[in-house]
């Protein structure tokens, strides 16, 4: 006797929501486990300051290798890409 397909599909599904319900459980104990031996976070350290500008001849090292990868992406010329500003994030 050959089981039907609706029977093949719902052990398939169950199948796959018990692994699933298995890994929460086991990821769920792990993180009891290994969190409550966690130390406390250390005080927040001082921020850094800003770094000075970059030089101007670097600027322009970083300029261009922008404009290339951007020129690279777009299939276009590098003489047609026009950079206007470049702040750091």
């Amino acid at each position: 006797m050959e089981p039907s397909s609706l029977f093949v599909c719902l052990m398939g599904m169950g199948t796959v929501f018990f692994g699933l319900i298995c890994l929460i459980v086991l990821t769920m104990i792990m993180g009891k486990l290994v969190g409550g031996r966690a130390a406390p976070a250390a005080a927040a350290p001082a921020p850094v300051p800003a770094a000075a500008a970059a030089p101007e001849g670097n600027r322009q090292e970083i300029a261009a290798a922008v404009s290339a990868a951007i020129a690279e992406e777009l299939g276009a010329g590098i003489t047609g890409i026009r950079i206007v500003s470049m702040k750091k994030l």
